[in-house]
């Protein structure tokens, strides 16, 4: 199977696969679809933010850096950065969830790394703490949590960051 990394170019593939990936997760853990904007996606990919990865030609996996956070925090949430990037929307399509190929694990990797040869010190990340296996892999590369966990509605939030300097 071939790998390729690119940085994305299609709005309609970035939100396809970004709805394929919030439904899988939705239904494994017995909450609602998120609704996301497809206006959103089209800035984003317009902006060249979204780093796509490709398996055989098809979109498999992706996330979004902006210096920009897509979410507000309290202030002193999180501790001082000079330059955070803020990593968003990471999705990857649910046959490649299972199956061995840690696509996920590979989209983190390409993240810090991306990150870091944009200047940033610090990797900023929200997710809701009922996806447990988002919060392990965060947990795992070293990502500590910030905050107490927010509620409103269904939706349940809680911040990570990640040291790079």
């Amino acid at each position: 199977m071939l790998e390729q990394w690119e940085i994305a170019a299609s709005a309609e593939e970035v939100h396809a696969l970004l709805g394929a990936s919030d439904a899988y997760a939705a239904e494994r853990h017995g909450l609602p679809v998120p609704r996301r904007n497809m206006d959103s996606s089209r800035g984003l990919v317009e902006a060249g933010v979204v780093r796509m990865l490709r398996v055989d030609g098809e979109p498999a996996a992706m996330f979004t850096l902006t210096w920009k956070p897509t979410f507000t925090a309290e202030p002193g949430v999180f501790p001082p950065a000079r330059r955070p990037v803020y990593l968003q929307r990471l999705a990857v399509r649910p046959e490649f969830v299972t199956g061995g190929r840690m696509l996920g694990l590979m989209c983190m990797r390409k993240a810090m790394e991306e990150a870091a040869g944009m200047g940033a010190d610090a990797l900023r990340a929200e997710t809701n703490p009922d996806l447990g296996a988002v919060v392990q892999v965060l947990e795992s590369y070293g990502f500590r949590r910030y905050g107490e966990v927010e509620t409103d509605g269904w939706m349940r939030r809680v911040r990570f960051q990640y040291d790079l300097a």
